[in-house]
């Protein structure tokens, strides 16, 4: 079942709390043990969404009037059962799914549980810890001072998201139409306006064409991109059917640095032949299966 709104465990930024509203994640985030206030519904949000922050602000409300009387002793009941219904009141509820977790069955697995499918977790890969960007699966272990603007960068990202704001559901238009953004976002300016690799300059692409992933047939299309400052890097688009839910399409987004540092670009195409639904861990694709990338 779909957990009710509230305050949970970010996460994409684990030292964090963020708004579940009963259906998706806001762009609300606290420190733990701030004052559970249920952020205020915005403007645009549908009335299901106010209605939902209505009803848990009332809900709150009514806790806190229900612990008082009983801490009070106006109920009249003993010390012990004051004690077990004042706990009952505020016992945590069960946090919504995160985007990246440990697979219950494989240690070496990361699972991607709003898109139902696993990524293999290769050496030298490690789940996200303190990463601000959304939506990030896995990145490569530690990181490094940028040579452009910015704090700090690191060699290698893979990012998992739903396709949701587009009517176009062709993985081949999806990944072609993509591979801009994602250029631009990791090499170019990021949500600060800083630029960590002093601009993006160029980009050739150096792959694309049709593969299977998960058992679906996607597509992906890889640049390898010349930046200002430090070696460049690659980025690829990766888009396919979901397997779960609604089936909309699923885009994964490969950044790494190029340079000695960086992870190899066939780790792309081994992440990718790895991945694999939830329901059917047997089923695979990737580079070298039934449809390849074209030459």
């Amino acid at each position: 079942m779909t957990p009710p709104p509230g305050w949970y465990r970010d996460p994409h930024a684990p030292h964090l709390e963020r708004w579940w509203d009963g259906t998706s994640w806001t762009g609300h985030r606290r420190t733990p043990g701030a004052p559970a206030v249920p952020p205020a519904p915005s403007a645009d949000g549908t009335g299901r969404a106010r209605a939902i922050a209505l009803t848990t602000a009332g809900a709150v409300l009514v806790a806190a009037v229900v612990t008082g009387a009983v801490l009070l002793g106006g109920d009249g009941r003993e010390p012990g059962t004051r004690t077990a219904a004042t706990s009952t009141t505020s016992a945590p509820e069960p946090p919504p799914p995160s985007a990246s977790e440990p697979s219950a069955g494989d240690p070496d697995v990361v699972e991607d549980q709003l898109n139902g499918i696993t990524f293999p977790l290769l050496d030298g890969w490690v789940r996200p810890e303190n990463v601000a960007q959304d939506d990030v699966v896995m990145t490569t272990d530690g990181t490094y001072d940028c040579p452009g603007d910015g704090s700090v960068c690191r060699h290698g990202l893979v990012i998992s998201r739903t396709v949701t704001e587009n009517d176009e559901t062709s993985p081949e238009a999806l990944a072609e139409e993509d591979i801009s953004e994602a250029a631009d976002a990791a090499f170019d300016e990021d949500a600060l306006g800083r630029r960590p690799y002093g601009g993006l300059e160029s980009h050739e692409v150096v792959k694309a064409g049709p593969v299977a992933v998960a058992g679906r047939a996607g597509y992906f299309v890889r640049w390898r991109v010349t930046t200002a400052e430090g070696p460049g890097g690659y980025v690829q688009s990766l888009v396919f059917p979901s397997s779960v839910g609604t089936g909309a399409p699923v885009l994964v987004r490969y950044v790494f640095d190029a340079g000695q540092d960086g992870p190899p670009p066939a780790d792309m195409d081994r992440i990718t032949e790895g991945i694999r639904p939830v329901t059917d861990p047997a089923s695979g694709g990737g580079v070298g299966s039934s449809i390849g990338p074209a030459d």
